[in-house]
């Protein structure tokens, strides 16, 4: 078996052959299952090579990871169902310890023939045993409160706020996580030096992972839109003004967003009772008045939308007296952004060239540009590769690839079409991207991070040959010692993982994160629930913890309210050995939200095995008298 073959994806499943029906007599049930037994071990002597480099610590792990890629290199379900019907385990609950189940269902349909066991049957609960002990490798002791760790991505404000870390801590945090692809040295040593500080002070240890962005795809920058400020006003059904808007009116140097810049002089005469006139764009006649002024700030308030720019003239009037004249000052540029509808075409193009909406005159039409943060990909793109743009809400099909620019074919956007701008996702999941999993600034991060975090992030992980070089890059800093996440976001990432486990189990400390965003645009949102089951299922054969991430508790991170939805995904995300929380306004109450979900579901499961525990439903009349 090549490693390439090895994920049990759709790909490989259509080439394998299933297993004929189980008929129900002893002797071909037993016949089947001592088959997986020598699958099983035919393909550990296959992977001899693999195995003897793996450090003596990882041996059984590796050895059942194989186990269990034998076994599902099958279609089993008539045989399970078959066990199942003379009360024998139907092998559904064995992906950390494959072969003590193999041999344990052999030996009893052994016994029910009335022959010797064929092997004495390895300890159930070694597997177990060994998936907590490199979770708490990984992520530190577990907490008396919840087994599964919680993760918090700590926004900039951590930086400046100790009492938010320490509600963090407090709430239940157990690994603080840090982006790279923001902020700075300064930011991340002032959060690290919070975290540390909150957890003295609270007594709760906080492990610190730095995650490195890696070859990330966006879209680049846009040309600056025309400089305009525009200020609605709210109408009722009818088109009736209901409330006059409020402006913020500055001095000229200070001038950002949705404020009227005015010229120094002007702006410090300004008054409550004050009226500023003036001939919008269209060339409407337009007045504010002057609602309050503060030490620094000047409010105004209309009923009129309008639309100015640099240059127009503006009065200050009071008393219908003119007191002073000067010109609107400047006004930042608009963001601007390419509108996008199904069966339209646009260029996609290195980060030289600044993105650009369709431009049509009388004889011609030029496509609408938008570039990109790597180019260096478009040599590797094929015509009628899928590409997706911002989480999956734009889709569209190469077609025509040149190593300077791809043209893209529209094919789905949201129903009155896609806005597209800069900073976006791009994902291509039929592209085999051979861009290194460490970027220059990775390597750069890496400094930083080896020198303060706990463990490291590896983002965009597609081959053994990236998780190789960060050892290496450890290494070369000292700092193999680390524990290493490997992000699984990309179609090829999770096709190739039971290859990146055997090449991450190297190191004493290794964990999995399900990135459910761009693995989800990758593999389509369709078939997210599927992957990532079997993501648990090969990391828990491997031995090896899973970071549950991506859009837990969103809305209530958001909003301060969840969706039935997301309680139910948190209590799913329970079968994991860690979940992440993004940051968020109310990310306090989202981290003991789910510390909360997290205490009750450890009652009811273990992985996928259900825990009977008793049930308040059950008392009352239904006590035995």
């Amino acid at each position: 078996m090549s490693h390439e073959s090895a994920a049990p994806t759709a790909s490989v499943a259509s080439v394998l052959s299933p297993l004929p029906a189980a008929p129900d007599d002893l002797e071909s049930l037993f016949t089947q299952v001592r088959g997986l037994i020598d699958d099983a071990e035919q393909l550990c002597t296959e992977f001899e090579a693999e195995l003897s480099v793996i450090p003596q610590s990882h041996q059984a792990s590796a050895t059942n990871l194989i186990h269990y890629v034998a076994l599902r290199r099958k279609d089993i379900r008539a045989l399970q169902v078959a066990l199942a019907g003379w009360g024998l385990s139907s092998l559904g609950r064995l992906e950390g310890h494959v072969m003590a189940g193999l041999v344990s269902v052999a030996n009893a349909l052994a016994k029910l023939l009335g022959r010797p066991p064929i092997k004495e049957a390895p300890q159930f609960r070694e597997g177990d045993a060994t998936l907590d002990h490199h979770t708490n490798a990984l992520f530190g002791p577990r907490h008396r409160e919840h087994a599964v760790r919680i993760m918090v991505t700590l926004g900039s404000d951590a930086a400046q706020d100790q009492k938010l870390v320490e509600s963090l801590v407090r709430g239940g945090m157990d690994i603080a996580r840090i982006n790279t692809a923001h902020d700075d040295d300064k930011v991340w040593e002032a959060m690290i030096s919070n975290v540390h500080a909150a957890a003295q002070s609270t007594g709760r240890a906080c492990r610190i992972l730095m995650d490195l962005e890696g070859p990330k795809l966006r879209t680049g920058a846009m040309a600056p839109g025309p400089r305009v400020l525009h200020i609605g006003v709210t109408r009722d059904a009818r088109g009736i003004v209901t409330a006059p808007t409020v402006v913020k009116v500055v001095a000229n140097l200070s001038g950002s967003g949705a404020e009227l810049p005015v010229p120094s002089l002007l702006w410090s005469e300004l008054q409550a009772g004050d009226s500023l006139t003036f001939k919008d764009i269209p060339g409407r006649q337009r007045e504010l008045t002057i609602v309050d002024r503060r030490e620094s700030i000047v409010f105004a308030q209309t009923k009129q939308a309008f639309f100015v720019e640099p240059g127009i003239r503006i009065a200050q009037m009071r008393d219908g007296k003119v007191l002073g004249i000067g010109e609107v000052g400047e006004i930042p540029p608009t963001e601007t952004v390419i509108h996008l509808l199904p069966g339209e075409r646009f260029v996609l193009a290195g980060p030289a060239h600044l993105g650009r909406p369709v431009q049509r005159n009388t004889e011609t039409v030029q496509p609408a540009v938008m570039p990109c943060t790597l180019p260096e990909v478009f040599r590797e793109v094929s015509i009628n590769d899928r590409i997706f743009f911002d989480d999956g809400k734009i889709a569209g099909v190469v077609c025509d690839a040149t190593p300077e620019a791809l043209q893209i074919e529209v094919e789905r956007t949201p129903p009155n079409g896609g806005k597209l701008g800069a900073d976006k996702g791009i994902n291509l999941p039929d592209t085999a991207s051979r861009l290194p999993a460490l970027s220059e600034d990775d390597l750069r991060h890496l400094d930083f991070a080896t020198a303060h975090a706990d463990i490291i992030g590896l983002s965009f992980v597609r081959t053994r040959q990236d998780i190789e070089r960060l050892y290496q890059e450890l290494d070369r800093r000292g700092a193999g010692h680390l524990g290493v996440v490997l992000k699984i976001e990309t179609k090829r990432g999770f096709e190739n993982l039971p290859d990146l486990l055997l090449a991450a189990l190297m190191r004493p400390a290794v964990g999995v994160m399900v990135a459910r965003g761009d693995l989800g645009v990758e593999m389509g949102f369709e078939r997210m629930a599927e992957v990532q089951e079997q993501i648990l299922w090969l990391c828990e054969a491997a031995h090896v913890p899973v970071v549950w991430a991506t859009q837990v508790l969103e809305t209530l991170n958001k909003k301060g309210a969840p969706t039935r939805g997301e309680v139910t995904d948190a209590a799913m995300s329970a079968r994991a050995e860690c979940v992440m929380l993004n940051k968020g306004p109310h990310v306090v109450e989202a981290v003991r939200f789910l510390a909360d979900i997290l205490v009750r579901m450890q009652d009811h499961h273990q992985k996928k095995t259900p825990m009977l525990r008793k049930l308040k439903v059950s008392e009352g009349r239904w006590q035995p008298t």
